[in-house]
């Protein structure tokens, strides 16, 4: 969610709705041989001493006034909570990307700690209520808009934290990288991710009932804003219509506070040029103001993972996402292994139907859930030695594998253990109800 404000200009061009179509086309599915892999890493930053204490914004300031002059190969982000992002330049492998992402890390780790600070790979703040740390016009209206729907928007932009793999769009003929392909499988794969990885089950110190609270913010959002299209039509017919049907976050001004309509589609706003005619840049800016599980951007970012425990706990859902994107072997073997999901998925896309539900509330208790992740990780095991993985990074998966995939558990059962203390073994019921940010419809029906 880190995209950096951009600045406003009065309006130019008018665009037509098959302007926008054609534009969005082009824009967000850049199709070829796959050949790069990037990753966002988003960190909550927290008190060295007692990361329960609150973090005040001065020492924010200050700690981030420090890391604005340690070169790093990765953008280095904040975000509108305070949270940390370093996003990765493009790269040619696996390995490299692991060795850029953790050079800057340490640097960044480094300067932290000698503030009396440091990074907490949560996906969502156990402890702190949300806060706004950046003052920007985009925040005030991507705030004021969210407001609109209830409380999990705050929280979204202020106390979550995710690890965000990109991989290529795939190349425009058919086959296991071809593009629709990666687009099918990056839905279907994404909540084998969201159970094998939940890393957020609590709120104010209290168990949520979910194993990704993180996730079902995003669930509670709603699926104008924060929802995928359906995946029956070509991957740039069904994008193109839905960022044409999303809301408009905000009408940006040159001078003023930018205004916040309720209820309009940029479809709407192309048809009838109120309150002023959209622009290319319009549209360029609304793109970034939709946050789907999947977003196309040339490539495609997948948003679903939550950060994870340790240091470097973030490169296991990245070595295994590339494998079973760019590892034509793996790849089909993640295409069989999820396919059967797919009657799950029914009667709304992503992440708003059953199975992305039941990913985030219990995890790999699913049995079905967890045959997927077994086969999966499997595959990108089998894979990785052949994207020159070392060795490390290697046994890092398999730990993953052993560790809660094949126990059908994830980080989060972790946090739940400490917090419940020496427990009889027994199987974790199944929350039943809706989710504490619940407004409105179920969103299980």
């Amino acid at each position: 969610m880190s995209d950096s404000a951009s600045g406003c200009t009065e309006p130019r061009t008018a665009l037509t709705e098959a302007e926008v179509e054609a534009l969005v086309s082009g824009i967000c599915f850049k199709t070829g041989p796959p050949r790069t892999l990037g990753v966002e890493v988003e960190w909550l930053v927290h008190e060295l001493r007692d990361p329960r204490l609150p973090v005040t914004p001065e020492r924010l300031e200050a700690a981030y006034a420090a890391l604005r002059t340690v070169p790093l190969e990765s953008a280095l982000t904040v975000e509108p909570g305070g949270q940390l992002e370093l996003s990765s330049p493009p790269a040619a492998s696996l390995m490299e990307c692991v060795g850029t992402v953790s050079a800057d890390l340490a640097a960044v780790r480094a300067v932290l700690a000698r503030q009396g600070l440091r990074l907490v790979g949560l996906g969502h703040d156990p402890w702190h209520p949300p806060r706004r740390f950046l003052r920007e016009r985009r925040y005030d209206a991507l705030e004021a808009s969210l407001d609109r729907g209830g409380p999990a928007g705050r929280r979204m932009m202020c106390t979550s934290a995710s690890v965000q793999v990109c991989v290529d769009a795939g190349h425009e003929e058919p086959g296991p990288l071809g593009h629709v392909r990666r687009w099918w499988l990056a839905h279907q794969l994404g909540p084998v991710l969201v159970a094998a990885f939940a890393n957020s089950p609590l709120l104010a110190g209290r168990p949520t009932g979910w194993l990704s609270t993180r996730q079902l913010l995003w669930t509670e959002i709603g699926p104008g804003r924060a929802g995928a299209p359906p995946l029956d039509d070509a991957p740039h017919t069904a994008w193109a219509r839905h960022v044409l049907d999303a809301p408009v976050m905000c009408v940006r001004r040159a001078d003023g506070p930018w205004e916040v309509p309720d209820g309009l589609s940029f479809r709407e706003w192309v048809r009838t040029g109120v309150p002023r005619p959209p622009t290319k840049e319009d549209l360029d800016y609304h793109l970034t103001t939709l946050f789907p599980p999947v977003r196309p951007r040339g490539h495609l970012e997948l948003r679903m993972i939550d950060e994870q425990p340790g240091d470097d706990g973030w490169i296991v859902p990245l070595a295994v996402t590339a494998a079973l994107f760019d590892d034509p072997a793996a790849a089909e073997s993640a295409y069989r292994a999820v396919k059967p999901l797919a009657e799950r998925d029914l009667p709304r896309p992503a992440p708003h139907n059953p199975l992305w539900v039941t990913a985030a509330r219990s995890g790999l208790a699913d049995p079905e859930l967890r045959e997927a992740a077994i086969a999966c990780f499997l595959a990108a095991l089998e894979a990785l030695p052949r994207l020159g993985a070392t060795d490390e990074v290697t046994r890092a998966v398999q730990g993953h594998l052993d560790r809660y995939v094949l126990k059908g558990r994830c980080p989060a059962d972790d946090l739940l253990d400490r917090l419940r203390g020496p427990q009889p073994s027994r199987p974790r019921p199944r929350p039943t109800g809706p989710g504490p940010f619940a407004h409105g419809k179920d969103i299980r029906t």
